[in-house]
């Protein structure tokens, strides 16, 4: 519909800008002759030169003004403004035999036609300019929605090679939670596979699922790990992009707990107006820190999707000081 509105628009433009300019003549030059010309010549000229608008417009200059045949464009109009000249003599003639062309009306038989084929060279550039921006944007926007598809599916295999692995140890161990804890995964994996396809997601969900998979872990590392989770003041009207916090309560899991005694994952979240601020704190053994071929892709993704994301918009703040990992990310929601 807006499309439709625009061409519609567009062309009550033109017509109000060449009623204008055919109404001008009849409303200057009503005397019988004006520089020796019929004062109708003015009106039927600027229909002519309306006529060359669009030939250039939209034939000659897209025909011709390319890397191909870009010499051959202004040639073709110097030939333009000759042949309309002598067509223009040509039907005064036939119009009155004893009109005569002197130095005084060859200026306005010969310009008026220059400053109409400028004026189309520059719609069409500027006509051109835009299309082109629209075009890129279309791209970009395509481009950028391709990205975040391969980065939200390259969380879930992550996300679940870690949590099987998890499973494998409980079933090893003939462990009475896994059951409950497979319950809990495949909630999760509900969420991630369904629930985040959602363009627009709200934050206190995002929230819960993290509880949801911080619950998951106590039933495996029971009481090995210390966790502190706190959430205060979150807007419900606010929405964030999903499995964006995750990644980094996963890594503390993944790079802390089991490698250093006495293990803590302090975990922090709340909002002040629109700003949402989320912390991840734990402590690590720096000499037991083995770096597996996909450590580290979970943050990486998380850095990737913000940049596209939320541009200017949000700070992450990661800090390694050999035993202690903090991250502080701060985002501006939408609400």
């Amino acid at each position: 519909m807006g499309l439709l509105q625009s061409k519609y628009t567009n062309a009550a433009i033109h017509v109000i800008i060449w009623v204008t300019l055919l109404v001008l003549p009849e409303l200057f030059f009503h005397n019988a002759h004006v520089f020796g010309l019929p004062h109708s010549f003015f009106t039927l000229g600027n229909i002519y030169h309306i006529g060359l608008f669009y030939l250039n417009a939209y034939w000659l200059y897209p025909k011709l003004l390319n890397r191909r045949f870009w010499w051959l464009y202004f040639p073709c109009l110097a030939i333009i403004l000759i042949v309309s000249y002598w067509l223009k003599v040509f039907f005064l003639h036939i119009y009155d035999p004893s009109i005569l062309i002197s130095g005084y009306n060859f200026r306005v038989l010969f310009f008026p036609s220059v400053p109409f084929l400028v004026a189309s060279i520059i719609f069409r550039y500027v006509l051109n300019s835009i299309r082109f921006e629209k075009l890129e944007k279309e791209r970009k926007a395509e481009r950028l929605s391709s990205e975040l598809k391969f980065l939200r599916n390259q969380i879930s295999p992550h996300f679940l090679f870690n949590m099987l692995t998890n499973m494998i140890s409980m079933a090893r161990h003939k462990s009475d939670l896994l059951e409950p804890s497979l319950i809990k995964l495949s909630d999760m994996l509900r969420y991630t596979l369904y629930e985040t396809e959602n363009e627009r997601f709200n934050v206190v969900q995002e929230l819960e699922y993290l509880r949801n998979y911080i619950e998951l872990q106590q039933i495996r590392f029971e009481d090995s790990v210390e966790i502190e989770l706190q959430i205060d003041d979150i807007n419900e009207h606010c929405f964030i992009e999903p499995m964006l916090l995750v990644p980094f309560v996963e890594n503390a899991f993944k790079h802390g707990v089991g490698m250093v005694a006495h293990a803590y994952i302090h975990i922090h979240a709340f909002m002040k107006e629109n700003k949402l601020f989320f912390s991840v704190i734990n402590n690590y053994n720096a000499t037991n820190f083995s770096k597996d071929k996909s450590s580290g892709i979970g943050i990486q993704n998380v850095k990737n999707r913000l940049e596209l994301l939320y541009p200017g918009k949000y700070s992450l703040q990661i800090n390694d000081d050999g035993s202690v990992f903090d991250v502080q990310l701060n985002i501006d929601l939408l609400c």
